[in-house]
């Protein structure tokens, strides 16, 4: 048996959040094709209405779960409708057909995400009800009063690294507390 976190977009405006769901199969699973569609209800995401809810998920690339460990995956699904049409919060649909008209370009994506840890209210790493020194020590700092969390941030690069995905790098941001990591690059599916 191997458990298969599905991992969606919702249809929250105007931000999407991530959704997830657990499902447990028979295993292995050694390809896209082994790991089943699944219904999900579409009225709790803002993806339907609530007299016709069903939504369907269609796994589309898949990566080791670098947090149960084992054989379990974490899995990113395409949303369709109940008829198996394209829903219209699926925008990687559209991505797949530019994909596909631009394959002889072989484009190549990198995605850099920036993010900020806090403690209570606060930046970590901020002096307690005050502000941090100006800028200039913190980005690509080091040392333990010039960055802070990196012990997360390692663990989060290598649970990255565990699960397969293109991880290329980290670095602290301007700010105490606020880093950021890479991923790529990649192809426009990956």
């Amino acid at each position: 048996m191997i458990k298969v976190e599905y991992v969606w977009i919702d249809g929250h405006k105007p931000t999407a959040k991530l959704r997830s769901k657990t499902k447990i199969v028979d295993g292995p699973v050694e390809n896209i094709g082994d790991i089943p569609n699944w219904g999900f209800d579409g009225s709790s995401t803002m993806q339907a209405e609530g007299h016709d809810s069903d939504c369907m998920l269609q796994p589309v690339y898949h990566i080791s779960d670098p947090l149960r460990g084992g054989d379990h995956i974490i899995v990113m699904c395409e949303v369709l409708n109940s008829d198996g049409t394209v829903h219209k919060t699926n925008t990687r649909a559209a991505l797949r057909e530019i994909a596909e008209k631009y394959k002889d370009e072989e484009p190549w994506f990198g995605v850099e995400q920036e993010y900020t840890f806090f403690q209570g209210r606060s930046p970590l790493g901020w002096p307690e009800g005050g502000y941090p020194a100006p800028q200039g020590p913190f980005y690509c700092g080091v040392g333990a009063d010039e960055v802070f969390g990196r012990d997360i941030v390692e663990d989060h690069m290598e649970a990255c690294l565990l699960a397969g995905l293109n991880f290329s790098g980290i670095n602290a941001e301007v700010m105490p507390g606020q880093w950021e990591f890479q991923i790529g690059p990649v192809g426009a599916l990956e």
